[in-house]
């Protein structure tokens, strides 16, 4: 969620698009056409089945191709197959979205769009969920909708998750269901500024994002709540913090509540530079 408020301006002056970001899940906006995206996430999460934390860092790159299309490539680097607890190098995504569907109203607007991501990922495979965005080699596919509301977005998907093996060394275990439904609801809500007048000012947004799965095969399934806050600094910098708690889970996951952080910075308006 960027800029909320700058919807309030964007029919007085239309100059600006306002866009939702959460923190773990993607609305259907896009980024502006021509602007170039740098993110890296970051991830502590408590191992559940031994001491210790897993560090997971995946810088991204994001592009704007037009106003309906994005594009986005994400590295995948973690210190969990480590003995001595070094960063290594497991793999990275292709991710693109496609907005097919966008309604604006004075103080309101609606999106719907389609994505999909590929991943490939040499870690091994340690637990029943699937996560192509870090874990697994596989595929995703969904929708998502996206209502802005004044100063409050609401945002869920809906995807299927194909697990495929992890080469070359861990092939996917015949035991597991590799064929996952992943589903999310996301609320975000501009707490400050209460009045917008510059661009230079501070945004604070404060989320709660939900995000669950369930197994084809087996109908294991799991459901975590993400409380966050973000900072948008001068309309190109954003902050993001988070932690994530499981609620329930009949499924195996190794560490499943953990910290997120998220730095990125975006280039605006980089064709008309040019």
């Amino acid at each position: 969620m960027v800029r909320l408020i700058i919807l309030l301006m964007m029919f007085l002056a239309q100059q600006l698009k306002a866009q939702e970001l959460f923190v773990v899940t993607e609305p259907a906006s896009n980024v502006p056409a021509g602007s170039v995206g740098f993110k890296l996430g970051q991830s502590r999460m408590k191992e559940k089945f031994e001491a210790g934390f897993n560090y997971h860092m995946m810088p991204e790159i994001t592009w704007g191709i037009n106003k309906n299309v994005m594009v986005r490539a994400s590295g995948f680097i973690s210190n969990r197959n480590s003995n001595n607890k070094e960063l290594k190098t497991e793999g990275g995504s292709i991710y693109a979205k496609y907005r097919f569907l966008s309604t604006d109203d004075f103080h309101s607007h609606f999106r719907m769009a389609a994505f999909g991501r590929y991943s490939l990922n040499n870690a091994d495979i340690h637990q029943e969920e699937i996560e192509t965005m870090g874990h697994n080699s596989g595929y995703e596919v969904g929708l998502v909708a996206t209502k802005l509301i004044k100063k409050v977005a609401i945002s869920s998907s809906v995807s299927l998750e194909k697990a495929k093996d992890n080469k070359p060394d861990y092939p996917f275990p015949d035991s597991q269901s590799n064929m996952a439904l992943d589903y999310t609801l996301s609320f975000g809500k501009l707490m400050y500024p209460s009045k917008y007048s510059d661009f230079k000012q501070t945004n604070i947004n404060l989320m709660l994002e939900l995000a669950g799965q369930t197994l084809n095969e087996n109908q294991r399934s799991f459901l975590d709540v993400i409380p966050s806050i973000q900072f948008i600094i001068q309309s190109q910098a954003r902050i993001d913090i988070g932690y994530k708690q499981q609620i329930y889970s009949s499924m195996l996951r190794s560490a499943p509540n953990g910290i997120y952080l998220n730095l990125q910075y975006t280039f605006f308006n980089l064709k008309r530079n040019k």
